[in-house]
């Protein structure tokens, strides 16, 4: 068989492997005699940050596209770092001058079918680009790869990376009851969990519930004789302005620690919905509702409390474990997944939880990685603001550091890519027979006069190979995502 239609079916295999391992994801709830045992002992020694916990819970093992060249790319780095060229010191720095276009030696090839293909109208009046041997770090081909542009959603590997290591696949962050300062008061605390929802039958993939929330505080407070409650809630663990920069939209609800379902007001899952303007009052009163249904009378409205820091916890629901956040955020393209993530980040980091912490911490704590982020700013996590800049040479690093086997904490930044003509954001694109389907692994980005795509493939001759192409003043979104396909093909070897 072919080489490449090899891959095609590894990469399909893969996709329905990752489809598996999302949907087989158990969440450690409460709701379970066990777990609400196990949960209550951990909660009476656990060390209050902020409103996360680290360490609960198992990441399952993440299927790669194409396992075989990652097993070989670990070789291949031993290989390298046996001849005094480590990835870490390869990867993230860019030969060219940043001005120009070059190619890496023994690339001409590639390079010959990708000059014609960037230089297509459709890219715009401002374009850059970077394709490197994840193994090697070698530069096979670059254009302008320092250029800091806006980087549309494509910034998430930026944000993805961040998270993963600050705190790790495994992490998950938690949604607490505690008794409040008030005789008969419980205060709903949020911790910044982008996978709660409220819903009584919760979607495949789904984190922190809080029906199971409810249901374990009731018996809790009747265990205690208690049946009448008044509740507040907690949002504290965020600060700054809630509202997006690009304000009220679709796209992104406003930003708060304690949100279910991502402020959605219909039953989507993704994509752009009506939002809240009140999620944290909204979840709140969600809750008192649930209570209501468990016997547990709640007097007067919910309103913003102040949980004590050393709270011993009545109930807890735990997120899905970042790993897998990770990867719905960059399947998907989510918003509120990726601007809870960048604000953890700041937590993490010591910063406040605010646009402004999330942006200093993301550049810190890559720039820690041994990643250049000279000339970059992460004004927000998801890439609706325009104002944030990447170059395509910091996004080709960010993906080989996802690769290096050294990293492993880093591998969701990589499973969790749409695959082109299978899934997300990509399920579309490179389809319909295309040969570069189910080889090419990328993010997408789009705005209005922006187009981008980063990521990975397996070139024919068994390379994992990183690329990023970002345009600016595009005509149309339509002609640049064909360009930008045409692009990844090419990178792939099926042009």
């Amino acid at each position: 068989m072919p080489l490449v239609k090899t891959w095609q079916l590894i990469a399909a295999s893969a996709v329905a492997g990752l489809v598996l391992s999302a949907a087989t994801v158990s969440v450690t709830g409460p709701w379970d005699s066990g777990q609400r045992k196990a949960e209550r002992d951990r909660a009476a020694s656990w060390s209050r940050m902020g409103g996360v916990d680290h360490g609960s819970g198992r990441l399952p093992e993440a299927a790669p596209s194409a396992p075989g060249v990652l097993s070989g790319l670990a070789a291949a780095l031993q290989a390298e770092k046996q001849a005094g060229n480590p990835l870490g010191e390869q990867a993230g720095r860019q030969p060219g001058t940043g001005t120009g276009e070059g190619t890496g030696s023994g690339s001409d090839a590639l390079a010959g079918a990708l000059r014609p293909l960037f230089a297509d109208p459709a890219l715009g009046s401002l374009r850059s680009a970077s394709v490197i041997d994840t193994a090697t770090g070698r530069v096979l081909y670059e254009a302008k790869p320092r250029e800091p542009m806006t980087p549309a959603s494509t910034v998430k590997i930026a944000t993805a990376t961040a998270v993963l290591a600050a705190l790790g696949p495994e992490h998950r962050f938690r949604t607490t009851v505690t008794p409040g300062a008030a005789p008969g008061q419980i205060i709903l605390v949020g911790g910044g969990d982008p996978s709660l929802t409220a819903r009584k039958k919760p979607p495949a993939g789904s984190g922190g519930s809080l029906v199971a929330l409810a249901a374990d505080t009731a018996q809790a407070l009747k265990a205690a004789g208690t049946d009448s409650v008044s509740l507040g809630y907690d949002d504290s663990l965020y600060s700054g302005p809630a509202r997006h920069p690009i304000g009220l939209n679709p796209n992104v609800a406003p930003l708060s620690a304690l949100t279910a379902d991502e402020g959605r007001l219909n039953d989507s899952l993704s994509g752009p919905a009506d939002r809240s303007e009140d999620p944290s009052g909204d979840t709140a009163r969600a809750f008192a509702d649930l209570l209501a249904d468990r016997g547990i009378k709640v007097t007067g409205a919910p309103a913003k409390a102040r949980a004590a820091a050393d709270a011993e916890p009545l109930a807890t629901t735990l997120s899905t474990p970042l790993g897998g956040l990770v990867e719905r955020m960059l399947t998907n393209s989510d918003n509120d997944i990726a601007e809870a993530l960048a604000r953890q980040s700041a937590l993490a980091s010591g910063q406040p939880g605010s646009f402004e912490g999330a942006g200093k911490a993301v550049a810190a704590t890559l720039a820690s990685l041994g990643i250049d982020t000279t000339g970059a700013r992460f004004a927000d996590g998801s890439g609706l603001d325009r104002s944030d800049k990447v170059s395509a040479g910091l996004l080709t690093a960010l993906l080989a550091k996802a690769a290096d086997p050294q990293r492993p904490e880093l591998r969701p930044v990589l499973t969790g890519l749409p695959v082109a003509g299978f899934n997300g954001t990509l399920r579309g694109r490179n389809s319909g027979g295309s040969p570069a389907a189910g080889l090419v692994r990328a993010k997408t980005g789009t705005l209005s006069g922006v187009n981008a795509l980063a990521g990975t493939v397996v070139d024919p001759s068994g390379r994992l190979l990183a690329f990023a192409f970002l345009a600016a003043n595009t005509p149309g979104p339509e002609g640049a995502e064909k360009a930008l396909d045409k692009l990844a093909a090419a990178v792939a070897g099926t042009r």
